[in-house]
């Protein structure tokens, strides 16, 4: 019999940042590798399901609820009402949440949670006192409650049972992967138009994609943009992301260290310009205190940008050896590392190598054969 797997659509329409795009590119690789499950895509905060447009395959369909992710919060998670996320997807087998928190389901129904990272305990100041009190709360309870737990690299699945005692045999790390409009684009008269687009003069730039917030460590990446100008006065910082928690005190750094014309804010970036965006870059920092993944060390790798990435956490799993590995705690470390890059034809020439044999180890595919290899293993159950 065909199962019935529900799985929580919202970020990938919500979420402009990682994890909305972990969503999204996970369902599409699914529709290539899964004909044969019968999905049911919910996606809360959407009216009617028509809204959404035809669902990403044949085997695939939308379930909707008006009510917002807040709502349900509010009523799941604070209220701790019992409503089953049934009400609106019908009977399922088994049910994917793919943010961090389990709602209700009926007694029959097999869960899986992924959990992203751990950055709210490993890193505290990555979120406002009252998204922690409120992660702290949930987060734990979900995890328990789940039947099994993915988790996006080995760092996070350590985290999970070091700081919550999750035992690791209820744990698969699902690596994400790099889909394939990230390569290196070389068009003169696309690489112009997103600088026009941007506001990017002809000036050369590094290049990051994150939130704008204290895990990303802006504040020392721009202290190391600092001590650069003294051998490249042209250089400038160009971030793609949101605004995140804390965002105040990293535009005051930008203007204490005099670099308001050299730090270049841009908001989302649209997914089709990220592969120029970082085929133009000359470098890639990627300097974070705490990530649970970091895709954009290798979407940067898949365009033939040379990366200077953090030594811990998640990272160095995703880097490899194609990376410049750095203590992101060190600003002298990050712009001695972006320095090498910058002076040295043959360790950027290196580094290119081996970031396109690296990404060649991470795919989407990879990654759906896998997480239905684990739904057929939890249903077994």
């Amino acid at each position: 019999m065909t199962a019935v797997v529900g799985l929580d659509y919202t970020p990938a329409r919500d979420q402009g940042g990682g994890i909305g795009r972990y969503v999204r590119e996970l369902v599409a690789a699914l529709t290539r590798v899964d004909g044969e499950t019968s999905y049911r895509l919910f996606v809360a905060g959407v009216s009617l399901p028509a809204n959404l447009g035809d669902p990403p395959g044949a085997n695939f369909s939308w379930h909707t609820t008006r009510l917002s992710t807040r709502w349900l919060a509010r009523l799941w998670h604070r209220a701790c009402l019992p409503i089953p996320v049934e009400t609106w997807t019908g009977p399922l087998d088994l049910f994917h949440a793919t943010d961090f928190v389990l709602p209700p389901v009926r007694h029959t129904t097999r869960t899986i949670l992924t959990v992203h990272d751990l950055s709210f305990v490993r890193a505290p100041e990555s979120a406002s006192p009252r998204l922690k009190a409120y992660l702290d709360a949930v987060v734990p309870r979900s995890v328990r409650r789940a039947d099994h737990v993915l988790a996006d690299s080995q760092a996070t699945k350590n985290d999970l049972a070091e700081l919550y005692g999750t035992p690791v045999d209820k744990i698969t790390v699902l690596l994400s992967g790099v889909d394939a409009h990230f390569h290196p684009v070389t068009d003169a008269i696309a690489r112009k138009a997103v600088r026009e687009r941007y506001s990017l003069g002809s000036w050369p730039f590094l290049f990051t994609v994150g939130t704008v917030q204290p895990r990303k460590n802006y504040a020392r990446l721009c202290q190391a943009l600092a001590r650069l100008h003294e051998l490249f006065p042209d250089l400038h910082l160009v971030i793609a992301g949101g605004r995140g928690w804390l965002e105040g005190p990293i535009y005051q750094a930008v203007d204490h260290l005099g670099l308001r014309e050299h730090v270049h804010f841009i908001g989302f970036a649209a997914d089709a310009d990220l592969p120029v965006l970082y085929s133009m870059a000359e470098a890639v920092p990627y300097v974070s205190l705490y990530e649970g993944f970091g895709i954009p060390v290798l979407e940067a790798m898949a365009c033939g940008a040379p990366v200077v990435a953090s030594n811990g956490s998640s990272i160095p799993e995703v880097a490899g050896d194609a990376a410049l590995l750095v203590d992101p705690l060190n600003v002298e470390a990050i712009a001695d590392a972006l320095r090498q890059v910058l002076e040295s034809p043959t360790l950027r020439a290196s580094l290119v190598e081996k970031g396109r044999a690296q990404v060649a180890h991470f795919t989407w595919e990879n990654a759906a054969r896998t997480l239905v290899k684990t739904y057929q293993a939890v249903l077994a159950h």
